[in-house]
Order: structure tokens, then sequence, then C-alpha cells
């Protein structure tokens, strides 16, 4: 229920779906990030408002790249990053594809946008998934490192 509070607040304050998933990414690891969340405007409503596919999706993604990415020159990608997101993307297909008609927003909300009510259940059930993945995965969700 906290974490539907949070989603809540934050959607209040303007945040979409993407953006909502980095931010409680970053809240973990105590961290702030106000370029990375802006960046993330650009995944809102299925890819710059297309109806492409669903932020809550992509921006689930982008968390585990947070974890698990490469972000310096000396850095590499953890082995596991690919692995993490093929099991969302089969998660997300089965827990929200299914019931609604595919993994992109229009087929989610609808053209009119007429089902945004199920919004805040997917991203709550995204960030479970993505910190789910993370601990099963070894990964210390305060951002120690891998």
């Amino acid at each position: 229920m906290e974490e539907m509070t949070r989603i809540m607040e934050l959607k209040k304050q303007g945040f979409c779906c993407s953006q909502i998933l980095i931010l409680q990414g970053l809240e973990m690891q105590g961290k702030e990030n106000p370029d990375l969340v802006r960046a993330m405007r650009a995944l809102c409503n299925g890819i710059g408002g297309s109806g492409d596919v669903c932020g809550a999706l992509t921006g689930g993604a982008c968390v585990l790249g947070l974890y698990a990415g490469k972000g310096t020159a000396s850095e590499e990608d953890n082995f596991l990053l690919e692995l993490m997101v093929a099991d969302l993307i089969e998660w997300f297909k089965t827990e929200y594809g299914e019931p609604y008609g595919g993994i992109h927003c229009i087929e989610i909300v609808g053209e009119q946008g007429q089902h945004q009510s199920r919004c805040g259940g997917i991203v709550a059930g995204t960030i479970q998934k993505v910190k789910e993945l993370l601990v099963e995965n070894g990964f210390d969700l305060t951002g120690g490192d891998w």
C-alpha cells in the first residue's frame, strides 16, 4: 500500500510511468538524478506519447539497467542485465499483455486513454517485479556494488 501511495504522490507531481519507475529505483539507492528523470520523460505514454511500448515496461528495463548497466568507460555491463530484462518482458507480456491485448500503451489504456486507471497498478506491479528480479540475481537494492 505504501508503494501505491508513493506512486500516486509522484503522479500528482506530474511524473509519468517511466519517470515514476526510475524515481523509485533512484530512491532505493538513496540517490537523486534529475537529468536521468528528465530523460525518462521521453518514454512516457508509449515512447514520446506514440502509444507504443508501455512506459512501465521500458521504465522497468531502465531501472534494471540502473543497477546492472555500464555507467563509465571502466565499467562493464553485468552479464545478468539482458537476462533480467528478458524475464521482465516475458512477465509483462503474461501479466498485462495477455489481459489487455498487448504491451503497447495504446492497447492497455485505449486510444482515448479511457483505461488510465490501470496505470497505477501496472507501475506498482512492475516495480515489484523489478525488485524481485534484482534480489533473485544477487543485487543489493540499496545500490551496493555487484
